[in-house]
């Protein structure tokens, strides 16, 4: 039982049946009990592990593909560097080291970090701290002008809308209570009034998800890089296109655990939509290019050659440079799940890794 659990089950006793996206919220976000408020998630001692902290070349490949867009944007020299949800702050310093040689990028970049995890905001000081950072708490807070942006496992965990198909039309599903077999009140789905979403006809308990604060950033982001210009790599799993399934998920120690139990305990993510992220951005003036899953993105920007480059310089490290490629672009890895997405201004030329736009 936790002291979360216990306020979201007096909200629903008062208010009735939550939508999944305050559920989601409370357990993710909440000040006192947030899972996103009160840890480091990452690593062996955490919940999972994400790319930049399988392998430095992650950081590396993004880092130049950042660099070279700011150079085909005409190398401005007042450039906001922004990543959003920096987890400890590797992949952007693995991308700082791997630019430090491009004439003129370190000096025109200000560093800004959208975060808002107090545990988290520390490790990216530590390992930060060297290019004066400065944290937001919102994309909204971001200051003007030309920007580069690079956000990886970000969207994921925003909180999701869910719509289940049934009795002919779709209803959002929502998180009331049942009592289990000890009578002790349980956080179960139930589903909720006919929405009036215009989702397409479905089978019979079908689900659609819905994540409307994805939107609205990718629409910020566009918005910003049609009005000054920029580059936003987004990399993240998902599908290409929008697809009917649920895929509402916790992990809590390297395994996966039920979401509805025990809320701030677990990481809670979703799916992301990429198309829907591509059309709020264009929506915004931008232009867009991918997805594209990460294997083929990661091996055009040139991982095997860096991998072979390391090797050669710690041939003690081989073996292991070789698995975090295998785990970073095999199809039964990371390749095929995770995908990249780019926003570019739109007079931009196509940015590497991506072969045409969308």
């Amino acid at each position: 039982m936790t002291g979360l659990a216990d306020q979201l089950r007096a909200e629903i006793r008062r208010s009735g049946p939550l939508p999944l996206a305050r559920f989601m919220d409370a357990a993710l976000n909440d000040p006192t009990h947030g899972y996103y408020r009160t840890r480091d998630p990452l690593g062996a001692q955490g919940d999972f592990v994400t790319a930049p902290e399988i392998s430095q070349m992650f950081g590396e490949l993004a880092g130049v593909w950042l660099a070279y867009s700011w150079q085909k944007m005409g190398a401005p020299e007042e450039t906001q560097l922004v990543e959003l949800g920096p987890g400890r702050g590797t992949l952007m310093g693995d991308a700082l080291r791997a630019t430090q040689r491009i004439p003129g990028f370190h000096e025109a970049v200000t560093l800004h970090l959208v975060e808002t995890n107090p545990v988290l905001r520390q490790a990216q000081h530590a390992a930060l701290g060297a290019f004066q950072p400065m944290w937001h708490a919102r994309v909204a807070n971001l200051p003007p002008g030309p920007l580069l942006l690079v956000a990886n496992e970000f969207f994921d965990a925003l909180p999701i809308d869910q719509y289940i198909f049934t009795n002919g039309a779709w209803h959002e599903r929502r998180v009331g209570l049942a009592k289990n077999q000890e009578g002790i009140e349980d956080f179960a789905f139930t589903v909720g009034h006919a929405t009036d979403r215009l989702f397409p006809p479905a089978s019979e308990g079908d689900i659609r998800e819905d994540c409307p604060l994805a939107h609205a950033i990718a629409r910020q982001i566009g918005e910003r890089i049609a009005t000054y210009g920029g580059a936003a790599l987004i990399i993240d799993y998902g599908t290409a296109s929008g697809e009917t399934g649920d895929s509402f998920q916790a992990m809590r120690g390297h395994a996966r655990h039920d979401p509805l139990t025990e809320p701030g305990s677990a990481d809670l993510t979703a799916h992301v939509d990429f198309a829907a992220l591509a059309a709020a951005a264009r929506q915004a003036g931008a232009q867009t290019f991918g997805p594209v899953e990460q294997g083929p993105f990661l091996e055009t920007l040139g991982i095997a050659h860096r991998a072979a480059v390391l090797s050669k310089a710690a041939p003690e490290q081989a073996g292991k440079i070789g698995l975090a490629v295998k785990r970073l672009i095999a199809p039964t890895e990371m390749g095929t799940l995770f995908k990249a997405l780019a926003i570019t201004g739109p007079q931009q030329p196509t940015p590497p890794g991506f072969p045409d736009s969308a």
